[in-house]
């Protein structure tokens, strides 16, 4: 794995995240085609229709797609969620053990999160800073001099 730093943290699992939301679309797609022509799409002459049981089985796409666009999205907040969640309690500790202290309250979940990648000897300073500046998420991640890579996230 080459060396992870800001411009190449970001991760993408490419049969979830493109082939997976594709053939949602496309279910949904197929779903608005077959429910707006109230055809059944299996060889029927141009402007001939199926009847009713077209519409259904559209309708039904849509809703299946719906639904499979509500889990795919939803799957992947819940896991980002208890991410986030583990990160905070790892940096509480490693805070707690660098300083003694409990982490400031003035951060913010995403500054805490965006401060994980910050290396031992830049990490204090940078919170600090971040404090101070209302730093966003994304300007911590720059400011990073020695990344300290996050390989297990999910």
């Amino acid at each position: 794995m080459k060396e992870q730093n800001h411009a190449n943290h970001t991760r993408y699992v490419p049969l979830y995240h493109f082939l997976t939301s594709f053939l949602i679309l496309v279910l949904l797609v197929m779903g608005i085609m077959r429910l707006c022509c109230g055809g059944c799409h299996m060889g029927c002459q141009a402007g001939q229709q199926c009847g009713m049981m077209g519409m259904h089985e559209g309708l039904f796409e849509i809703i299946s797609a719906f639904v499979l666009l509500f889990i795919w999205v939803y799957a992947r907040q819940f896991a980002v969620k208890v991410q986030d969640r583990a990160i905070h309690a790892e940096e509480s500790l490693r805070h707690f053990i660098m300083t003694g202290k409990a982490l400031d309250p003035k951060l913010s979940w995403g500054q805490i999160i965006a401060l994980r990648f910050a290396s031992d000897e830049e990490y204090l300073q940078l919170m600090d800073r971040a404090i101070k500046e209302n730093m966003k998420s994304s300007d911590i991640k720059k400011a990073v001099k020695n990344w300290r890579a996050d390989n297990h996230r999910a």
